[in-house]
């Protein structure tokens, strides 16, 4: 953030009472996590800070503490909003709402981001994009930084979270020595990585019937592209019946990835209302995860991307997303 922008910012902060901390339509450990930093960074402030994201948090990350203070609803008479790991206006569902947009668009809002896009929501922000920041926690810690504020040991505990999430235990080739410091100062800073890891493990425990639901997933994977590209469909009838319980994607994408001679993974969701979203993990040395979510609208990292389409009428997605995967390959 440049003085200019971090000067607006610091204003805008000391000048309001409410604070709206706005998550995209698909809620990760980054953006829940640093909407987790910036509450409490701001409740440290004596502000009044409510979080936003239009769909439930899901259950895998509800290791993090105080994920159920996030709510569904836009509440009035806020006097900034910031927006999370996000720029674009598709992942933004809740704002094709008039009602919702009144709430915002004419109130100073930030956006706080790491993915490499401009922002293109129908309203003014002062965007921060750091497309270095391995995560969109790093930018949250450099503004504390820069500012001398104190995010608070939940705060410190939530920054964590976020860059360990999204650089897979700092293991991506996004990871930067920046992000390593970070992680160090604030272990340094008394948070504890060993009780991190223990309370994701936790959520992690599945049900017998999810497990058995997860080795019917494996049975099902399609192998494209001479091997290359691993691809599952999951229709609606099973997001219904088991994404309550555990993101049905995520139970096998890793896998899929260590199939001998994958070199990219692909789950389809279908939806009951003809939307469709697409979950992408790509291997090292492939960094095309957030090439092949662009052609459908969506993005992300080089080696994890998405998208989402709301209307899939006359589209066969699935053999867009083999030729295409096939050209980028």
């Amino acid at each position: 953030m440049n003085k200019e922008k971090l000067g607006i910012f610091k204003e805008t902060i000391a000048n309001a009472h409410s604070i709206l901390i706005i998550q995209a339509d698909n809620p990760d450990g980054d953006s829940l996590a640093s909407a987790l930093a910036l509450e409490s960074l701001f409740h440290g402030q004596n502000k009044e800070t409510k979080l936003f994201c239009r769909v439930q948090i899901p259950k895998h990350l509800r290791y993090l503490s105080g994920w159920d203070r996030v709510e569904n609803e836009i509440p009035n008479n806020v006097d900034t909003a910031i927006i999370v790991d996000a720029s674009q206006w598709s992942l933004l569902e809740a704002f094709n709402n008039p009602l919702n947009l009144s709430k915002i668009k004419n109130k100073p809002v930030f956006v706080l981001d790491h993915h490499d896009y401009e922002s293109d929501l129908p309203f003014k922000t002062i965007s921060v994009i750091d497309s270095k920041a391995v995560a969109t926690g790093e930018i949250i810690y450099e503004l504390a930084q820069k500012l001398d504020w104190d995010l608070g040991d939940i705060g410190r505990e939530m920054i964590a979270i976020s860059i360990l999430y999204d650089s897979l235990g700092l293991s991506t080739e996004s990871t930067t020595p920046r992000s390593i410091r970070i992680i160090a100062d604030l272990v340094e800073k008394g948070v504890s990585l060993a009780k991190i890891d223990a309370d994701r493990r936790e959520t992690m425990k599945r049900s017998a019937e999810i497990m058995r639901y997860k080795a019917a997933l494996m049975n099902r994977i399609e192998f494209y592209n001479d091997g290359k590209l691993a691809l599952i469909e999951i229709p609606w009838e099973e997001i219904e019946k088991f994404g309550d319980q555990y993101n049905p994607p995520m139970l096998v994408l890793d896998e899929m990835r260590l199939v001998i001679g994958v070199e990219i993974a692909v789950a389809l969701k279908y939806y009951n209302n003809n939307k469709v979203t697409g979950k992408i993990r790509s291997s090292f040395g492939s960094p095309i995860s957030a090439k092949l979510a662009e052609n459908f609208g969506g993005g992300g990292h080089s080696y994890a991307a998405g998208f989402k389409i709301i209307d899939r009428s006359n589209k066969n997605i699935k053999q867009e997303v083999i030729d295409y995967t096939k050209q980028l390959l």
